[in-house]
């Protein structure tokens, strides 16, 4: 009876393993990189490009990637800017930064050395969700290297409610790994789709953005453990720069919207607009999670403001 049980477990993991490359294969395939790579101390980083003008890099949320940047936003800033997207650690075409999950620390780093490398000197930074707490940690880390930030529906401050039992089973020592192969292989694409829809309510999906967006992409096994190692340590990693904000001395300018139920305005941008001297936040009515697609003239909005206040139009 063991002998069977563990033959038909070996079974199990030899059909999953083949099952989530296949997939990987598939997803990769039909999203390819958009961008180029560029390395950084040996690091390859993937980075998009478009416009002309003063350097404006983007920094995407959790679960995500460039992607969600290049849609539209990308092309209405380019009109005026020279802007970057770049995929976070772990996420997009950008590999991991070791297994453990990269601090928004070591991704700030990271991405602000490949602005750098790129010739975008003192750019201003924008942040979405736990980009934007990336972005905030550039500003507080790399003070010299940014000119002005935009912090979008952005993480910012600490939070009280206990990480969920998805994020705790995926980041575990020895049962994420698991986890994460079993989600690769047997869970289909069209979940993710569902879950894009909740971070978007309370408006719709734009038409068009699943196809563009890669949902595929976030179900890759390294991009799976990766994004939940990030989200285990976020808070904690928040808790310690949350202090420290008060040494932004850029241009800052908070977009956040109401009705955001992912990261909460009360919580996150209206103590950050007190935290930032000088910072103006623009609160948004009725939109939530994603002001870059829903209110998208805002966001373009904020930036130009910024770029004036920083002295850049």
């Amino acid at each position: 009876m063991i002998f069977w049980t563990l033959a038909a477990l070996a079974v199990l993991a030899a059909v999953t393993l083949w099952r989530a490359r296949a997939h990987e294969a598939r997803v990769e395939e039909r999203w390819p990189p958009s961008g180029r790579i560029v390395t950084v101390e040996g690091h390859p980083v993937h980075v998009r490009e478009a416009g002309e003008g003063p350097p404006v890099v983007l920094i995407h949320g959790a679960s995500g990637n460039l992607r969600d940047f290049t849609f539209s936003l990308m092309g209405r800033l380019a009109r005026d800017y020279r802007v970057i997207a770049l995929d976070r650690p772990g996420l997009g075409y950008t590999p991991r930064l070791g297994n453990g999950g990269a601090s928004i620390v070591e991704q700030a780093t990271l991405l602000q050395q490949a602005a750098e490398q790129l010739g975008a000197e003192r750019p201003i930074v924008l942040g979405h969700s736990y980009g934007g707490a990336v972005a905030l940690a550039w500003a507080v880390h790399h003070p010299e290297s940014l000119s002005a930030l935009v912090p979008v529906a952005a993480a910012s401050n600490p939070w009280e409610s206990p990480l969920s039992l998805y994020y705790r089973l995926t980041s575990h020592p020895w049962l994420g790994p698991v986890a994460v192969a079993l989600i690769a292989a047997w869970v289909p694409d069209r979940v993710v789709e569902r879950a894009v829809a909740e971070v978007f309510a309370p408006q719709p999906v734009p038409d068009g953005y699943g196809a563009h967006f890669g949902p595929g992409l976030t179900l890759r096994r390294a991009t799976l453990r990766e994004n939940a190692l990030q989200r285990a340590s976020i808070n904690a990693e928040i808790r310690t720069l949350h202090s420290r904000y008060g040494e932004i001395d850029v241009p800052t300018e908070i977009l956040h919207g109401d009705a955001d139920t992912t990261v909460g305005l009360s919580i996150h941008s209206e103590p950050l607009s007190r935290q930032i001297e000088g910072a103006r936040l623009t609160v948004l009515e009725g939109i939530g999670h994603m002001p870059h697609h829903a209110r998208e003239g805002a966001v373009v909005a904020a930036v130009d403001r910024a770029a004036a206040r920083a002295g850049l139009r």
